[in-house]
């Protein structure tokens, strides 16, 4: 990790883009037996004492060994399990955050993020506010946001990201990865494969609207999106191999964000259209999706939207930038690893989606495709959302991804 991390360190000072690029000082490992590493490298550090932070599962899956390893080697450990709603979920909402913060004392010298998206997030903003640092510790290969130096907050039942910080180091043990249920890794599939419309509303901001754009992170997250979709199958099987994989897309598309210090690489109107679900749902006392999850079924209603939009305008830079892959492409990849391809698998009903898709460009100040389709083409939102009703469903058969035709009655 460390070289990979000096070279990309070495090509952002020649970068020609003409924005900042901040050195990422990230250090850590993807390896089996990785979690037996963190003793070693806290007392490198000369820290001693430290709070291990975690939910009811992942203390299960690594926060019970991670304390015994630190224990071991004499360190003095707190410990901070974080609140579930009456769904069973973690949030990263005001309560879990204030949950941390009585945690924490004036003793800790170092948080330990144990777990996946949600609870590195409440971890970084708390570190960010107490200026403590932290590690990474991940349980599942299921977010890019692992390295991330922002913290998607709910806050009032809203969705805002805030500024925090990244972590010291991560550590991904692939024996625990291997350990984590299939829908964790299917939904860090479904996030990489987001990248598809991120980075195309990311070159569509730049054409509309000049925003900030760096060649350099476009390519780095390409990279990541393009060796998940080559190794797809390995991803599928739940090997080390596959899982090594995706860890490394999904650290690597979080160091393109590193890089240029937003979202902009990785995040797009999927991760609009995603938010607005995660705030329908708690707003409607319902039960939280895996953030994956609903990028990936997100990015393929997005896509369906921006390869419309690039065929009505049939011009630069809508046929160039908005050429995505057809929208069944996209849910045969999610099925192939066992995620959901539709809102439906979601709980999401389609009848507020043409609403919730108006909504979502008012999230970020940001010019995307969506936006551009909801000023521009409205009818265009009802139409696809139609059309998404008589496509063929997809399944997989024995690994084998197939399309499952209409039956003369029912549907989807």
């Amino acid at each position: 990790m460390l070289s990979f991390i000096a070279k990309i360190n070495s090509q952002a000072q020649s970068c020609s883009c003409g924005h900042h690029h901040a050195q990422i000082t990230l250090d850590g490992t993807i390896a089996s037996g990785a979690i037996r590493l963190v003793p070693g490298y806290i007392g490198a550090k000369g820290l001693n004492t430290v709070c291990v932070v975690a939910d009811r599962n992942t203390d299960q899956a690594a926060g019970e060994e991670l304390r015994h390893l630190l224990q071991k080697a004499n360190f003095q450990v707190q410990q901070c399990l974080l609140p579930e709603n009456k769904h069973g979920d973690v949030v990263a909402d005001e309560c879990a955050v204030v949950q941390l913060l009585l945690s924490v004392t004036n003793e800790t010298e170092l948080l330990l993020a144990v777990g996946s998206g949600t609870i590195h997030d409440i971890v970084r903003f708390v570190c960010a506010k107490t200026g403590k640092p932290f590690l990474s510790i991940p349980t599942a290969a299921s977010v890019d946001g692992f390295t991330s130096a922002g913290a998607p907050l709910m806050i009032n039942q809203v969705k805002q990201t805030v500024k925090a910080i990244s972590p010291l180091a991560i550590f991904a043990d692939l024996d625990i990865l291997e350990q984590s249920p299939r829908d964790m890794t299917a939904a860090g599939f479904g996030d990489m494969l987001g990248k598809w419309t991120s980075l195309a509303d990311w070159r569509f901001s730049k054409a509309m609207a000049n925003e900030p754009f760096c060649p350099l992170a476009f390519r780095l997250t390409e990279e990541s999106l393009l060796m998940c979709i080559q190794h797809v199958d390995e991803i599928a099987s739940g090997s080390k191999e596959g899982l090594r994989i995706l860890m490394e897309a999904l650290i690597k598309s979080g160091l393109s964000m590193l890089l240029v210090g937003h979202s902009r690489p990785a995040s797009g109107g999927e991760h609009h259209l995603s938010h607005m679900w995660e705030m329908e749902h708690l707003r409607a006392g319902r039960p939280q999706r895996l953030h994956g999850a609903k990028v990936g079924v997100a990015a393929v209603i997005i896509s369906s939207l921006y390869r419309t939009l690039a065929h009505i305008e049939r011009r630069e830079p809508f046929s160039d930038y908005l050429k995505l892959p057809e929208p069944t492409q996209l849910a045969r990849w999610l099925k192939t690893v066992g995620g959901p391809s539709t809102p439906e698998e979601l709980g999401i009903e389609r009848k507020n989606m043409v609403q919730t898709l108006k909504a979502a460009p008012d999230l970020r100040p940001r010019m995307t495709g969506l936006r551009y389709i909801r000023d521009h083409h409205p009818r265009l939102l009802a139409e696809v959302v139609q059309d998404m009703t008589t496509q063929p469903q997809i399944e997989v058969n024995h690994g084998c991804v197939a399309v499952k035709k209409e039956k003369e009655q029912g549907g989807l």
